[in-house]
C-alpha cells in the first residue's frame, strides 16, 4: 500500500484549469480540477510540466495555496505562480494558459514543511515574497478545520502592491479567530507607516512573533537570502534550530 501510494504520487495527472485570479500584476492563481487526485497537505507542492509541439518540456515545482479541508471537492488543485522574467514556464501560466485548458501536474510532494491541524502548539509563520504560498494553505487550513492553535505571519514582501492575497489576509487579521498579521516592505510602505522600508531584523521579530519560550513551531519561506536570513534571526533569539522548518526558491526554480 505504501508503495502504491508513492508511486501515485509520481504518476502525472491532467488537471482541467476551471479559474483564474489575478493576484498582483505578476502572479495568478490556477484553480485545477485534477481527476485522480490523492489529496494534499498544508506546505506540499506539486511539479507541473509543459510539452512543446516539438515534444520538449519544461518542468517546475509550484505550491499548493488551498486547503482540503473546505474545498468543494477532492479534486481542486489551486496553485499561486510568481512570473519570473526571461521564465520557460511561468510567463505562460500567468499570460497565456485560459480556463478550460488543460495542465500536466504530479504529486504532491514533500513532507517536511507540512503543517497539519492536530498541532496545539503555536505556529509562527515568516514569509518573504511569493513563499507566502504555502502558508496561506497552513493559514487556510487553520481556520477551515477551526484549529484552536495561536497562529501568527510575518509577511515581508516589495510593496504593497506586490503583496499576495491582501483582501483575504486583512479579512483574517480583521476576524476574531484569525492569525495574527504582520507586513512589512522593503521598498515602499503604504502611508502612515511607522517602520520605514527595509528588511526584517532582530527587533522586527522581536516584536512581531512568537518568543522561544511560547515553543512554536516556525515556518520560513521565500528566495534563499530572505530564508537564511530570517532562519538565523530566529536561531539567534533563542528559538530552538529543530523547531524551524524552512523551504526555498532560487532565481530560476519559478515561484513556489
Amino acid at each position: 500500500m505504501a508503495r502504491a501510494a508513492v508511486l501515485g504520487r509520481l504518476t502525472w495527472r491532467v488537471g482541467e484549469v476551471r479559474a483564474l485570479r489575478e493576484e498582483t500584476p505578476t502572479a495568478r492563481t490556477l484553480i485545477l480540477h485534477v481527476p485522480g487526485w490523492p489529496g494534499h497537505q498544508a506546505g506540499q507542492h506539486v511539479d507541473v510540466r509543459l510539452t512543446a509541439p516539438d515534444g520538449y518540456t519544461a518542468v517546475r515545482s509550484y505550491s499548493l495555496a488551498n486547503s482540503l479541508a473546505n474545498a468543494p471537492d477532492a479534486e481542486r488543485v489551486e496553485l499561486t505562480v510568481q512570473r519570473v522574467p526571461d521564465g520557460e514556464v511561468s510567463p505562460y501560466l500567468t499570460r497565456i494558459l485560459a480556463v478550460g485548458d488543460p495542465l500536466e501536474i504530479r504529486g504532491p510532494v514533500g513532507g517536511w514543511f507540512v503543517w497539519r491541524p492536530d498541532r496545539p502548539e503555536p505556529v509562527q509563520l515568516v514569509a518573504g515574497g511569493s513563499g507566502v504560498v504555502p502558508l496561506m494553505a497552513m493559514i487556510r487550513t487553520h481556520r477551515a478545520a477551526s484549529s484552536r492553535a495561536p497562529m501568527r505571519l510575518l509577511y515581508s514582501v516589495r510593496d504593497p502592491e506586490a503583496a499576495l492575497y491582501r483582501e483575504e489576509l486583512a479579512d483574517l487579521a480583521a476576524s476574531e479567530d484569525g492569525p495574527e498579521v504582520t507586513c512589512v516592505y522593503t521598498r515602499a510602505a503604504p502611508p502612515g507607516r511607522s517602520r520605514a522600508p527595509g528588511r526584517i531584523d532582530a527587533d522586527l521579530l522581536a516584536a512581531a512573533t512568537w518568543p522561544p519560550e511560547a515553543g512554536p513551531s516556525c515556518y520560513v519561506c521565500g528566495p534563499t537570502g530572505f530564508v537564511e536570513r530570517a532562519a538565523d534571526l530566529l536561531v539567534a533569539a533563542g528559538h530552538e534550530p529543530a523547531r524551524i522548518r524552512t523551504e526555498r526558491f532560487g532565481p530560476s526554480g519559478g515561484s513556489r
